[in-house]
């Protein structure tokens, strides 16, 4: 008979909910973690590492290209979308797998599914769309004395700029692109976004970035962000700031976006797929 009460629930196992459930356990809480998707949460899965590991082989293909300033010789270089991406997706599995362990080693059980918390102290867990690690519990009804939230964020969608996941994109889709776009527009200058761009523009697109506000990478401190956007704009990153996306049109192959920057008419830009 499963044993549906704990100590300590946490629902969410990204870096904030899985360190919490190690803690939790170490401290003698009987303790469990309730994930609908994946063990690590987006940042492990879909965000900070992966995109590390995608930025890791633009470097690499950018210092073939350049060669020559360190003394070498490299001829016809290339690169392999698939492969690329395929590496990434290996990078992250393989510290999922690690979360997975140490929840083991630690005797926290893994519950899967979507959580509800019904009452105090008492959440339902719901079937979850995707497959279950060996040795989860499933579905049904929990008790904990103690209950963690640790959901932590989503993309978020702006009003006329919908994802469609073929021409535009939230990162799921710029993680894991099933070709490189010609052209790639940007909204939005924070940490994932310039991400992207460098990655993007390295491999050869053409990249534009629009930032509503004064500055690229606006949480960080003025001289870094005015010193960060003569480097991306040396690598050909086009930067609009103070500038905002206003209306998207969609074609077959392209999306052509009207960006306000305050001038007396809005500008169009084209991204190519």
């Amino acid at each position: 008979m499963v044993d549906t009460n704990f100590d300590v629930i946490i629902i969410g196992s990204g870096p904030g909910g899985y360190v919490t459930a190690i803690r939790a356990a170490q401290l003698g809480f009987k303790t469990a973690i309730v994930e609908r998707a994946y063990l690590g949460g987006i940042c492990l899965n879909w965000g900070c590492i992966p995109t590390k590991a995608l930025l890791r082989s633009a470097e690499i293909f950018h210092y073939m290209q350049h060669a020559k300033d360190y003394g070498l010789s490299a001829e016809n270089i290339s690169f392999d979308a698939a492969a690329v991406v395929k590496r990434s997706r290996a990078v992250s599995k393989r510290l999922n797998d690690g979360v997975g362990f140490l929840m083991k080693k630690n005797k926290v059980a893994v519950i899967w599914g979507e959580a509800a918390i019904e009452a105090p102290g008492k959440v339902v867990v719901g079937a979850a769309k995707s497959e279950a690690p060996k040795g989860a519990l499933g579905a049904g009804s929990y008790q904990a004395q103690h209950i963690i939230l640790a959901t932590g964020a989503r993309p978020r969608v702006l009003p006329g700029l919908e994802p469609d996941q073929k021409l535009i994109w939230t990162y799921f889709e710029a993680m894991v692109p099933d070709r490189m776009p010609k052209s790639l527009l940007v909204i939005g200058s924070g940490a994932i976004g310039i991400e992207f761009a460098s990655f993007y523009r390295t491999l050869g697109a053409e990249v534009t970035v629009v930032e509503v506000l004064p500055q690229i990478l606006p949480v960080e401190d003025a001289e870094i962000s005015a010193f960060a956007r003569k480097s991306f704009e040396k690598q050909g990153i086009k930067i609009l700031t103070g500038a905002k996306v206003t209306k998207l049109e969609k074609m077959p192959n392209a999306v052509t976006a009207a960006i306000d920057d305050g001038r007396a008419a809005p500008s169009h830009l084209s991204s190519t797929a």
